[in-house]
């Protein structure tokens, strides 16, 4: 009898974990090989994990780690609107706001989910079905292969929401775009196209996931015809502006969202994979890994300090002006706070009311 070592059972409520049939380069089933799918499922809130969906992810990816069976783990989420845009901010807001010995807690939690991804010891393909924004950005660069709809974005929140982006952006995203690029992305927060982090070598593959009339057609809203403009400016993959962009809004309206393609794209990696020696497979992988993990490893741990203490300031500012702030009006007044710190305002209840949307008069 195989010993099984996993380290409890686990009912799963907030993922879904699925054991899917490897397929070979004829599109048959390889028998007794699979692929596990690790699915995010809380699309009303664009798929945010709570704790209790990071104490889930860890013990799925260590399921499908020891699964003897599994050849690739599929790491995507429900719907075709986000894959995650990273904590749930209700659960920040309401419960670890003001509580920094709580959210150090569960930004243990947070490392190992990390850690657990980058140990996994079969390869991982991050499948994005729409939005990569803030924390899933990070778990979705833990990952070895992304492979995205052409309509998701990829990007940061943390400076605009009160927090810093440590939990693996600052580690991992230089080693993908460059120190320049990671700066801007991680500061700004100005999103990127799938198309723009394909040609900053962020991810693997991108297809196209919107159909009209029945056709698929690459993502309207960026240019996506041209590498260049006249002026000898790179514009692929960057944003439409005034008529442009309200031609390719109706042109979005007019359509369907289809991920066929997208899963056909991750279903012909994990094919490839299937194809190799598992062993060789895995010492590759973790060689690769090794470029993260030195910066991880030598990261996180003063970073889930400073994450917890900065739940009594900025971060308890932000989360709540962002889960209570009316649609639109969710960022503090980031003008009326640097007025506050140059006159020497220390951190208290009446500054979080002078900044925070929430409490301003209508």
């Amino acid at each position: 009898m195989l010993i099984d070592h996993n380290l409890t059972p686990v009912e799963y409520k907030e993922i879904i974990f699925e054991k899917r049939p490897c397929l070979d380069f004829e599109g048959k089933p390889a028998k007794g090989l699979f692929n596990a799918w690790i699915i995010l499922n809380n699309p009303k809130q664009f798929n945010s994990y709570t704790t209790q969906m990071v104490k889930e992810v860890i013990l799925a990816f260590r399921e499908a780690s020891n699964d003897r069976s599994v050849v690739a783990v599929v790491f995507t989420a429900v719907g075709d609107k986000a894959f995650c845009t990273g904590g749930n901010t209700k659960e920040y807001a309401e419960y670890y706001a003001n509580n920094p010995q709580e959210y150090k807690q569960y930004m243990r939690l947070f490392n190992d989910m990390v850690s657990t991804i980058l140990m996994c010891d079969k390869p991982v393909v991050c499948r994005v079905n729409g939005m990569r924004i803030a924390g899933g950005q990070e778990i979705g660069m833990a990952c070895d292969f992304t492979i995205a709809q052409d309509l998701a974005r990829f990007g940061q929140a943390g400076p605009k929401h009160g927090s810093a982006p440590d939990g693996g952006s600052t580690d991992f995203l230089p080693l993908f775009v460059g120190v320049e690029r990671s700066f801007y992305s991680c500061t700004v927060c100005d999103p990127w196209s799938a198309h723009e982090a394909l040609r900053y070598g962020l991810i693997t593959e991108i297809v196209p996931a919107l159909k009209v009339n029945g056709e698929f057609i690459t993502n309207p809203m960026v240019y996506t015809d041209k590498w260049v403009n006249k002026k000898g400016d790179i514009v692929y993959g960057t944003p439409k502006k005034g008529s442009e962009k309200e031609k390719a809004k109706e042109l979005m309206q007019s359509g369907e969202i289809d991920l066929s393609l997208l899963d056909k794209a991750v279903e012909s990696l994990c094919t490839k994979l299937m194809y190799l020696m598992p062993n060789c497979l895995s010492k590759t992988l973790n060689s690769i890994r090794k470029h993260k993990l030195e910066y991880w490893d030598k990261n996180k741990e003063s970073n889930r300090d400073w994450l917890a203490l900065n739940m009594m300031t900025e971060a308890k500012a932000g989360f709540r002006a962002f889960n209570e702030g009316a649609k639109g009006n969710k960022e503090v007044d980031f003008i009326k706070l640097r007025q506050l710190l140059a006159d020497g305002h220390e951190w208290d209840d009446e500054m979080i009311k002078a900044i925070s949307p929430q409490y301003q008069k209508k």
